[in-house]
């Protein structure tokens, strides 16, 4: 049964996404585990075990204030009426001083001054946009994102992704379900204004998340793809996962019209170094000016003074982030779409020949009397609704509030000591992970452990030399270790080469187990590893 097993997955592999390979060992392991009473431990997906328990206190602390509001106007049993605005932020305060037993009420406090003090929001206007929004009885006006709510959101991305040194103008941004939603509007606003046409030539920074992969294969796009490989090495042959000079002259090329990148990457998960950053800088500007930027930050939270390439290239960039793993909110679905004011989005449109610009009129027409002064931004926020929907489009107002709360948390914030736990707890499971697996761990400030990406061959020529790595490729596959390791111990990982990274790496997720799950894992990897080593030590005697 189990070489039944084993064929199967083997003729899969390679040819279905990591992920839903994922599912097929997962369903092996559980039975593995079933037999055994072993605990399955699933390292394949990036769900992170930990939340923000203070903002969600908070959030649920103000619905309470905000349902009384609505009792205020129409008391009448189980119906009430909608919030009032006049005088809603002194009401606050007394609820404030009424209800300080209740949790995150601190926090709700600080949000309030934030608003007012550093701000300067008149304060009904702030607090009824955050009461209206938790109770979700409008649609969301303005449709991309309500006004004070992206006034903190933008505050808290300029802290996160620009390291507090932000480009002169602003950001205009669209609150969206997710990283993942923001993907497929751009990818769908691309081709709908005539950006990008199918077939296109576009560039992927790799390994990179598997959709990215995907998405422009689909038949609908089909685009050409140009990777730009994170080969870089060290003197000892190790990974460093950044990008040497020959990969990036590859955007030298002006009919490569968007490149689309997680920074930091995944699986590797780790972000750009400044000398790359650097020169990517120096490309676009003196190379190829038009180049469209899609880079989606959503792990540079977990790296010390990240900074964002939509900070240093804000004209060309649109930045798409995702509060899920940082905040531990993925059943959330909470991301945001960046754009800066001034972009080579509208610029290109502005440029496209007349009958292009005619036929965009004619999709954008029933939104304004000059369709063609649309900009990029609010057309994304059309498309996701199929243009003719534009009037419900937007994510969900309890969506935004509690976005804002976290941001707002962060914000005050001011010793990052949130940010600095997600830290520790990421290195520390790597550390356990390494340390099990018999391996040193060379410090890099560019890490953001989130995951790591561990190459079988790197790791069998470092410690063996290059004959035992020969032996390991000539006689094995790696799905015979992910197999044995869901086989034999119920543990579950990810092949790194479905993310376009080397055929034999594997992505462990570092965010979503407890600790001791990682000494596990690297217990039972490099139990599996040494047998190999000794396989190949028997194989030189005969």
């Amino acid at each position: 049964m189990h070489n039944v097993q084993k064929e199967e997955l083997e003729k899969i592999y390679g040819k279905i996404s990591p992920f839903e390979f994922k599912n097929r060992l997962i369903k092996l392991a559980e039975g593995q585990k079933l037999k055994s009473a072993r605990t399955l431990l699933d390292a394949g997906r990036g769900n992170p075990n930990w939340t923000a328990a203070t903002p969600r206190e908070a959030f649920f602390t103000f619905g309470l204030f905000a349902v009384e509001e609505t009792r205020l106007t129409w008391p009448n049993k189980d119906l009430a009426g909608m919030p009032r605005k006049q005088g809603i932020a002194n009401r606050f305060k007394d609820y404030l001083n009424t209800h300080q037993h209740m949790p995150g009420i601190d926090l709700l406090r600080n949000i309030l001054h934030y608003g007012i003090d550093v701000k300067g929001f008149d304060a009904d206007s702030w607090i009824f946009e955050l009461t209206d929004g938790i109770i979700g009885d409008n649609y969301p006006v303005p449709d991309s994102m309500l006004i004070h709510i992206e006034s903190v959101v933008h505050d808290y991305l300029i802290k996160e992704l620009c390291y507090n040194k932000p480009p002169t103008g602003k950001f205009k941004l669209y609150a969206v379900e997710g990283a993942t939603a923001a993907m497929c509007y751009i990818f769908d606003s691309l081709i709908a204004n005539e950006l990008l046409y199918r077939g296109d030539k576009i560039a992927l920074m790799t390994p990179i998340f598997t959709p990215y992969l995907e998405i422009p294969l689909l038949p609908r796009y089909n685009f050409d793809v140009i990777k730009i490989r994170a080969t870089e090495t060290k003197d000892d042959g190790t990974h460093t996962w950044q990008y040497p000079k020959e990969e990036l002259d590859k955007l030298r090329d002006k009919s490569i019209k968007a490149l689309f990148l997680v920074n930091p990457s995944n699986p590797p998960s780790v972000a750009m170094s400044s000398s790359v950053r650097n020169a990517l800088v120096d490309i676009v500007k003196t190379q190829n000016p038009n180049l469209m930027i899609i880079s989606d930050d959503v792990y540079g939270t977990f790296v010390n003074n990240f900074r964002s390439l939509v900070a240093d290239l804000p004209y060309n960039s649109i930045g798409v982030y995702s509060f899920s793993k940082y905040f531990g909110v993925t059943g959330w679905r909470l991301g945001t779409i960046a754009l800066y004011e001034e972009n080579i989005f509208d610029k290109l449109i502005k440029e496209l020949p007349e009958d292009k610009k005619e036929e965009l009129g004619k999709r954008y027409e029933a939104l304004s009397p000059t369709p063609e002064s649309i900009p990029f931004l609010d057309r994304i926020v059309a498309d996701s609704r199929q243009v003719a929907l534009n009037h419900t489009a937007g994510l969900s107002t309890p969506q935004q509030v509690q976005m804002a709360f976290f941001c707002l948390f962060a914000l005050l914030d001011k010793n990052n000591n949130y940010k600095q736990l997600t830290i520790d707890i990421c290195h520390r499971r790597q550390k356990l992970l390494f340390d099990s697996l018999g391996l040193q761990l060379t410090a890099d400030p560019n890490d953001a452990a989130y995951y790591t990406e561990f190459d079988l061959l790197e790791w069998a020529n470092h410690y063996y030399g290059n004959e035992f790595a020969n032996f390991l490729e000539k006689n094995y596959k790696p799905v015979d270790i992910l197999y044995r390791l869901a086989e034999e111990s119920s543990i579950v990982l990810l092949s790194g080469g479905g993310f376009y990274g080397p055929e034999w790496s594997i992505r462990i997720s570092l965010a979503n187990l407890n600790d001791e799950a990682y000494s596990e894992i690297g217990s039972y990897l490099h139990k599996i590893l040494e047998e190999y080593v000794q396989k190949w030590k028997e194989s030189k005697r005969k």
